[in-house]
């Protein structure tokens, strides 16, 4: 990797432990630049089905119902596939986010390996929380694409089956052996905690990260 990003943080981990939050957080404080959750759907290139058939099967998707549709594997080979995808962008995108002179904060889908090679060890943090929770919450958002998702397994003529095959695919993508990966990784953890404020999760994130020296 020919790029190292020495005034970029990156925020990784399982769903629902406060990645999207801290990037948020943690931009303001220090004035800095957030890329948040998505932030890839920002890319100023029309994406070749080609080279990235993961990214650009929803944008080709002719039937949403099919979406739903699909096994709980199939779906979890899409998430792999659209995570690989991203990070090919992202690494295109960081240069020019970075070259504005400030701090950028990154809720990311670059992978562990990568990690190592393009940023100062101590500039990566791992945000944990316990995987049954999407399994519980996933539709307790009110993120109006988690929604889209839920009108269109209650339109299904069997909702119960359909949602427990959407569910089946989200235990697949936020497995214990996912978890485990991102604990032992070697970078900093915090783990989800409900009795916490967002500011001390702030200051936690900050020692971890090394902004408050």
């Amino acid at each position: 990797m020919s790029v190292f990003f020495d005034n970029a943080y990156f925020i990784i981990g399982t769903s629902y432990a406060g990645k999207s939050t801290m990037v948020k957080e943690l931009a303001k404080k220090y004035r800095g630049i957030a890329c948040k959750e998505n932030y890839h759907d920002n890319y100023p290139g029309v994406l070749d089905t080609k080279e990235f058939p993961f990214l650009t099967y929803t944008r080709d998707l002719e039937d949403w119902h099919d979406f739903i549709r699909r096994s709980p594997q199939e779906y979890k080979d899409w998430i792999d596939g659209v995570r690989k995808e991203c990070e090919i962008l992202e690494l295109k995108m960081l240069p020019e986010i970075c070259n504005q002179g400030k701090k950028v904060f990154v809720d990311t889908n670059i992978c562990i390996e990568t990690f190592r090679e393009i940023a100062p060890l101590n500039h990566t943090l791992v945000m944990l929380a316990d995987p049954e929770i999407p399994l519980h919450r996933f539709f307790d958002r009110p993120d109006p694409e988690k929604q889209f998702l839920y009108q269109l397994i209650m339109e299904e003529p069997d909702p119960e089956k359909a949602m427990e095959n959407y569910r089946n695919g989200l235990k697949l993508i936020c497995s214990q052996e996912e978890y485990d990966e991102f604990e032992k990784s070697g970078f900093n953890v915090i783990y989800r905690d409900e009795s916490r404020s967002i500011e001390q999760t702030v200051v936690l994130a900050e020692k971890a990260l090394g902004l408050n020296k």
